[in-house]
């Protein structure tokens, strides 16, 4: 009995030991990778007061994936090659405002962004009008439709969808649809399964596929893309969804949507293309997919594929650009607040240098932590001379970055963590001073929606209310 006693001893040692060890293991290797010490920090703490749990979310969520290539150069350079072609239209029909050249230049260098001439933009500020009008597109389509979605539900809306999909594979049309594993958790395989059995190819973007594909259930393809015959495009904010459409228990949903024509419909297609090799490794570039594109207007823009991959974070860098570029003000309209450390200095150093900073929030959210999270920024935003707006109609999901009547980036992409270091965005970059103006007449409509935020009585809010939020904050590179 003693000796069965002290056997025990030694085996819970030795596993105590071993477990230590592996801890203390992963806490050097995260100090090791250089990260951003408000992201090293949470994860240390972490690793270290929940034994257990803590490496269990470590294994999910923690690993570094940035280092890899999840597509070769020679074929990202292949699909690229399409809407890089006639790159360079004549300077009298093409002139990039003098303070936005650097800008062009690092998004060239960064992700090879071509500079897209004369797109046709229309503009979506609900679901309902949204998907109205897609369907329609999609009614005409004659060649093939490329869809693309975070969330796709099997809900009314998801089922309008699926529906005419399947109607046009079975016309001949050519019709892919890529969506998001985890994005689309909730929805039963059936669904997808309908679309293949009519025709219709169907992939999951990083299925996870446990334990093999275990880490890649933080990098998540956040964009939201449809292409149509090569001639018409969409992207934006909105998923397939019936919230979308109907609203929340608590008010609308406030979102923002696109349609493209013209050449800026090459960059959401070669976006497509190249995340569609990766679930298939199937590469599709031929001209069939690139008809030659009309010009509508004068608007220029490029279209910035983002991602946890590659040495440089070419989305935060380019929105701190912006930022930081501002010379008299910056509107954003995002659902979620938890910008890095870089962004938050910048937008605190364009108000305190007398820009005309405008946040818009939504009052209340649909994700209870990131809301708290996003509250404990504002504190210095409003110290700062910076203008808080909280939409008070619904949810506000849009996301919306508009500068100096000049420059507006569109998209997919949130002002946090998750969508500048571990999700795959899509963010267009309009230089018109044309849309620019649209976009900001759109946000001062929105603001009539909007409790503005009266710093005196912010500062006062309750100190249990502050602690707790304060201690969200510790999170939010994780959230």
């Amino acid at each position: 009995m003693i000796f069965n006693i002290s056997l025990q001893t030694i085996v819970g040692t030795v596993i105590l030991i071993l477990y230590s060890i592996t801890i203390l293991g992963l806490v050097l290797v995260v100090i090791a990778e250089n990260r951003n010490p408000l992201k090293t920090i949470p994860w240390i703490i972490v690793l270290v007061l929940l034994p257990g749990l803590g490496l269990i979310f470590y294994f999910f969520f923690g690993q570094d994936n940035r280092k890899q290539r999840i597509i070769s150069r020679r074929t990202y350079k292949r699909i690229m090659k399409r809407p890089q072609e006639g790159r360079k239209p004549s300077q009298d029909f093409c002139s990039v405002p003098e303070p936005y050249k650097p800008l062009v230049t690092l998004l060239g260098y960064s992700n090879q962004c071509p500079l897209l001439y004369g797109s046709d933009i229309s503009i979506y500020t609900n679901g309902e009008d949204k998907f109205k009008d897609l369907l329609e597109e999609m009614e005409r389509a004659t060649h093939h439709i490329h869809f693309q979605y975070y969330i796709f539900l099997d809900d009314s809306t998801g089922q309008a969808v699926k529906d005419l999909l399947i109607a046009k594979a079975k016309a001949g049309i050519e019709v892919r649809v890529l969506y998001d594993d985890v994005g689309c958790w909730n929805v039963k395989e059936r669904f997808f399964r309908e679309m293949k059995q009519a025709g219709i190819e169907v992939h999951a973007f990083l299925k996870v596929a446990f334990p093999i594909f275990t880490s890649k259930v933080n990098y998540r393809n956040h964009r939201k893309i449809v292409v149509i015959d090569g001639k018409v495009g969409y992207m934006g904010g909105m998923n397939v969804a019936d919230r979308y459409v109907r609203g929340t228990s608590w008010g609308d949903w406030r979102d923002t949507h696109f349609k493209f024509k013209g050449k800026g419909v090459l960059g959401l297609q070669s976006a497509f293309l190249i995340d569609w090799y990766v679930a298939s490794k199937k590469l599709l570039n031929n001209k069939a997919y690139y008809p030659p594109a009309p010009t509508f207007g004068n608007n220029i823009m490029q279209i910035l594929t983002s991602g946890p991959i590659g040495q440089w974070r070419t989305l935060l860098q380019a929105v701190i650009f912006i930022v930081a570029n501002a010379k008299k003000y910056i509107y954003i309209q995002t659902p979620y607040f938890l910008p890095t450390e870089g962004l938050n200095q910048a937008l605190q150093t364009a108000a305190l240098g007398g820009i005309d900073v405008r946040l818009m929030l939504p009052k209340r959210s649909d994700t209870r932590t990131a809301n708290m999270a996003s509250h404990s920024f504002i504190d210095d935003m409003v110290k700062a001379g910076a203008k808080i707006y909280f939409y008070e109609s619904g949810f506000l999901h849009s996301k919306l970055v508009v500068s100096d009547d000049a420059l507006t980036c569109i998209g997919s992409a949130n002002m946090d963590f998750r969508s500048f270091e571990h999700n795959f965005e899509i963010t267009a970059f309009v230089y018109q001073d044309h849309f620019a103006l649209q976009m900001k007449k759109i946000f001062v409509h929105d603001m009539q929606h909007c409790e503005k935020l009266n710093p005196s009585q912010w500062l006062k809010r309750p100190l249990r209310q502050r602690l707790t939020e304060s201690f969200m904050r510790l999170f939010s590179p994780l959230l």
